[in-house]
């Protein structure tokens, strides 16, 4: 049976944890606000940029000829996969990775290439069967835009060599502190009809914001505006997975920390009840001693 020394060590490693906890919460949320700044304030910004992409896809009049909306069978599939760059943050990694593996084995008669983002997203598919042609680490702590231009490029490269048929990504977006919305999106090829789709279901757009509610005047050709405006696009799209990726690992990190500050808090109380309970004993039981030891020499 515990001693009441034993007590007093598990309640003092208990606190010391709880000192822990506590401590990651607060960090978790102080980077939290910076991170939700930044996903917030780039809806906009990516919600305008898919209207002006859909008005300009319609004026084109041969889309064949550009790569980003030929449509060819989907044989060879590049997903990029975006997680947390640690844990204890609850079941936000192994959410997007068990919604990444069961898009992966959907569709597993096509060829499959992976680009990880994050430590956890690495690690994990270093383990699984699939193809990595890419690895990015250490960047969804604070998304940077230089690093989505990367990436962004890298993923272009591939499309545009007949490397890949389709790129979809898999992420977890942020709704709010308690919250996470996994995202599978396709990036390409574009489709305007997508587009327009996603822009009326978008609830952070202004309420007429639609490829059809503004009727553009181009300086340029809509073709040429185009062909600036895609790389830009997909640089965006990224952009704002490693923003919203940053926002929701902060903001489970932090909920996951209050958790575990406030159980820890219930353990220490329960210890501290059962010690009670075994101190209280071990009194009674000396003073049951006492009293049979005088009632004896009496």
């Amino acid at each position: 049976m515990p001693t009441l020394l034993d007590f007093r060590r598990r309640i003092r490693s208990v606190k010391n944890t709880q000192q822990i906890t506590r401590a990651m919460k607060f960090i978790a949320a102080a980077r939290l606000r910076r991170a939700q700044e930044t996903a917030v304030s780039l809806r906009p910004y990516a919600s305008g940029i898919r209207e002006v992409l859909a008005s300009a896809m319609s004026r084109i009049e041969n889309p064949e000829q550009f790569p980003a909306l030929a449509s060819r069978p989907e044989e060879r599939i590049l997903v990029v996969v975006a997680s947390g760059e640690r844990g204890l943050c609850g079941a936000f990694n192994a959410n997007v990775l068990r919604r990444a593996f069961e898009f992966l084995r959907d569709h597993g008669d096509k060829k499959l290439e992976v680009i990880t983002i994050a430590k956890k997203s690495r690690d994990a598919f270093r383990k699984r069967p699939w193809k990595i042609v890419g690895e990015y680490v250490d960047i969804t702590t604070k998304a940077d835009l230089g690093k989505a231009g990367e990436i962004a490029g890298e993923v272009m490269k591939r499309y545009e060599a007949g490397e890949a048929d389709s790129v979809y990504l898999i992420y977890n977006e942020f709704k709010n502190v308690m919250a996470q919305t996994l995202r599978v999106e396709k990036l390409l090829p574009l489709d305007r009809a997508a587009l327009v789709e996603s822009e009326k279901h978008d609830k952070n757009a202004p309420p007429s914001s639609t490829a059809d509610a503004v009727d553009y005047i181009y300086e340029q050709p809509a073709a040429e505006i185009f062909n600036k405006l895609v790389p830009r696009y997909v640089e965006m799209q990224i952009f704002r997975m490693l923003a919203e990726t940053s926002a929701a690992e902060h903001a489970a990190r932090m909920t996951a920390m209050e958790s575990a500050t406030s159980n820890a808090s219930d353990v220490i109380d329960a210890l501290t009840l059962h010690m009670n309970k075994v101190r209280q004993a071990a009194i009674t039981r000396e003073i049951i001693e006492v009293v049979s030891g005088a009632a004896s020499a009496g």
